[in-house]
């Protein structure tokens, strides 16, 4: 059997991971610069897709990994064959939901940024073209949330827009261009996604090792225990 410190600790860390993946989930979901962007956004964007479908993937994934994680530990203790099968059903399910969410963010790598500043394009044009109300406020509010004002444009100065959407005290030529802004607020945001992806992904694979060894360890101990023992019978 492997020491049940070990195993113990392990346990302990796939519920961690999966605590720290609900957490990143809501946080983003309910975030204000993702909420900002997303309650903007046309339904022809792919990022109001992309937020929700985030969201449901990683809160599913975290109570998976949470299962696994308990289900295992009480297979530790009691020795059960059936429990540490259910584990590693958890395990393999998480890694079957894992794999499929890196490959998308290696082959989308930047879906998610371009999807977000097309919706910035979309309300700054609006706003340069007929200076709507109701669109020069959502420019407003993504200026504040990013803390950015405006952006280069071909169109010439862009000052009167800027004046009037921008938070008060940021003077254009200080400020950040917000396209800029948000490419690099969402790099970073991503590359610590992708990590703890590839964390859990690690952390999966061992679980997944680790009980089936502990099945085969329990199913041979058991044999072994039987093994030698007669029943005298009557003739």
């Amino acid at each position: 059997m492997f020491p049940l410190h070990h195993l113990d600790l392990l346990w302990a860390t796939q519920r961690l991971l999966g605590l720290s993946i609900a957490t990143l989930s809501t946080v983003t979901h309910y975030g204000l610069h993702f909420t900002l962007i997303s309650d903007i956004s046309l339904e022809s964007n792919s990022y109001r897709v992309i937020h929700h479908t985030a969201f449901y993937f990683g809160i599913c994934l975290s109570m998976t990994l949470i299962l696994a994680a308990l289900l295992s530990s009480a297979a530790t203790v009691r020795e059960s064959q059936c429990l540490t099968a259910m584990g590693f059903f958890c395990f393999a399910l998480a890694f079957c939901g894992l794999i499929p969410a890196a490959c998308w963010r290696y082959t989308h790598s930047t879906e998610v940024e371009d999807s977000m500043m097309d919706v910035y394009d979309l309300v700054y044009e609006e706003v340069r073209r007929n200076a709507s109300s109701f669109r020069r406020h959502e420019l407003t509010a993504i200026h504040e949330a990013f803390l950015c004002c405006g952006k280069h444009s071909p169109f010439g100065d862009m000052a009167n827009i800027e004046s009037k959407t921008c938070p008060s005290g940021q003077v254009r030529d200080t400020g950040q261009d917000c396209l800029q802004q948000i490419q690099d607020f969402l790099k970073k945001h991503m590359d610590f996604v992708f990590t703890l992806l590839g964390i859990t992904i690690g952390f999966t694979i061992y679980g997944m090792i680790l009980t089936s060894f502990l099945w085969f360890s329990i199913h041979f101990s058991s044999n072994l225990d039987r093994k030698g023992k007669y029943i005298l019978r009557e003739r």
